[in-house]
């Protein structure tokens, strides 16, 4: 096991196993989102990234919240600026979606605004039975926020997405779960369990180049029509096998019935191994923050 930061931190790095584990870091603040947060949260996913040690990445908070979205004062300041000005920094807001490796959310509680908008971006999210998740914004006098009216259509369907966004409403994590919003809801002494089990299966067992392109694929794909998702699909295929490489490692650990030796994912080449957060990836101006 690897720890490299301090408890002073605002997001927390903890690797074991293939997993780096990322806990939100302001328990006091029910883990609400300042631009040290974002920014750290940032700089942690790429290079969770970039290290060919990760397979997979988990998301959670620290203390009784999983994050209730943007801070007070951090609204404050906003409101005081007459609006967010363009001068005002605000970091990538892909988030888990940028990431080439699998992202899991284990929400352990309160999950609202913006914390909502980064489990949403996360592929996996496993809930506390009792967690609250709500998008908040109409009831702040905000909009929706950081592509969250693109994602959340497509994960859980217009109807129920016009519900929460519209709304603001709470639900509870057994409502999350049966219109799709989380994968699975666990007792929450249970949660981190179920969350790294599954994060450590995969690290150990799926290829990441594969990992990598399956995710690319689910969004590409997600916004074009099946002919052109076919004939992409054929394209990667063709790339997969060429050369053997991890497609012929699968198929013969399966033959042998050994653990696979798959080649780690390199660092992202467009980075040269740096861990700043790539200005291509995001936008100086993004939206308000959610209270």
């Amino acid at each position: 096991m690897t720890r490299i930061d301090d408890a002073s931190d605002t997001v927390l790095w903890e690797v074991a196993d293939g997993v780096a584990t990322l806990s939100l870091n302001r328990p006091e603040a029910h883990n609400a989102q300042n631009l040290d947060m974002e920014r750290r949260f940032q700089e942690l996913l790429v290079r969770a990234d970039d290290d060919p040690e990760v397979r997979a990445i988990i998301v959670t908070g620290v203390g009784r919240s999983f994050s209730v979205g943007g801070d007070a004062a951090m609204a404050k300041d906003i409101i005081e600026a007459g609006g967010w000005a363009a001068s005002m920094p605000h970091p990538m807001a892909r988030f888990g979606i940028g990431v080439r490796k699998p992202v899991v959310a284990a929400i352990n509680g309160a999950c609202a605004g913006g914390g909502l908008v980064w489990a949403v971006s996360c592929d996996i999210r496993f809930a506390a039975s009792g967690a609250k998740l709500s998008a908040a914004f109409p009831r702040r006098g905000c909009v929706a926020e950081r592509g969250l009216s693109w994602t959340l259509p497509r994960l859980i369907g217009l109807g129920h997405a016009s519900d929460l966004l519209l709304s603001g409403r709470t639900v509870t994590a057994e409502e999350a779960e049966a219109m799709g919003l989380v994968n699975r809801t666990v007792a929450p002494e249970d949660l981190m369990t179920v969350a790294r089990e599954w994060a450590v299966e995969v690290a150990a067992n799926c290829a990441p180049t594969a990992m990598a392109t399956i995710k690319r694929q689910l969004q590409e794909d997600s916004r074009g029509d099946f002919t052109s998702a076919l004939a992409r699909a054929g394209d990667e295929v063709l790339i997969a096998t060429t050369g053997a490489g991890d497609f012929r490692e699968g198929f013969m650990s399966f033959l042998e019935r050994r653990p696979a030796r798959f080649s780690p994912l390199l660092p992202h080449p467009g980075r040269g191994g740096s861990f700043t957060v790539p200005a291509e990836l995001g936008s100086e101006r993004d939206a308000v923050p959610s209270s």
